[in-house]
């Protein structure tokens, strides 16, 4: 039997002194990901992303930031069911310091940009994981700054 899923979460990321750091989270299975998690009833997407986000992370003071939204999907055997999953992945902004580990999880973490896409274990998430970077890069940029880059989001 197959069945179809349908997930929803965050690129969460904080800014530290100046420095974008991202939250990953460990699965139980191992992989390196971001907050995420079925949609509930009736919920929207972006409304599962929060509540994901709160849920697995602890964290309550973020927002999404507006125009991005971009999905990958993967498929899995679970219960002698074969499962087709799409995940929808947001960008949320944390303005929290830190973040609380889930029982959903082996360990978290918050990584620079490069750290962190040297640690998702999924070709999936890593590439969104890129482009919602560069997608932050040019929100990010003041034009007017001759100082350089500085956050405008």
């Amino acid at each position: 039997m197959t069945v179809e899923a349908t997930s929803a979460g965050a690129i969460l990321f904080r800014d530290t002194r100046g420095r974008r750091e991202y939250l990953l989270l460990k699965s139980r299975p191992g992989d390196w990901e971001f907050p995420k998690g079925g949609v509930e009833g009736e919920e929207e997407l972006q409304q599962t992303a929060i509540r994901e986000v709160t849920e697995e992370a602890g964290i309550e003071d973020f927002r999404l930031i507006d125009g991005f939204r971009e999905e990958y999907d993967y498929v899995f055997e679970a219960g002698g069911q074969t499962i087709y999953k799409t995940v929808h992945l947001f960008i949320a902004r944390s303005f929290e310091a830190s973040a609380e580990l889930s029982s959903e999880h082996r360990d978290m973490q918050w990584r620079d940009y490069e750290q962190a896409l040297n640690t998702i274990t999924q070709d999936g998430p890593r590439e969104i994981f890129e482009r919602a970077h560069t997608y932050l890069d040019d929100l990010m940029v003041d034009p007017e700054d001759e100082e350089g880059r500085r956050y405008v989001v």
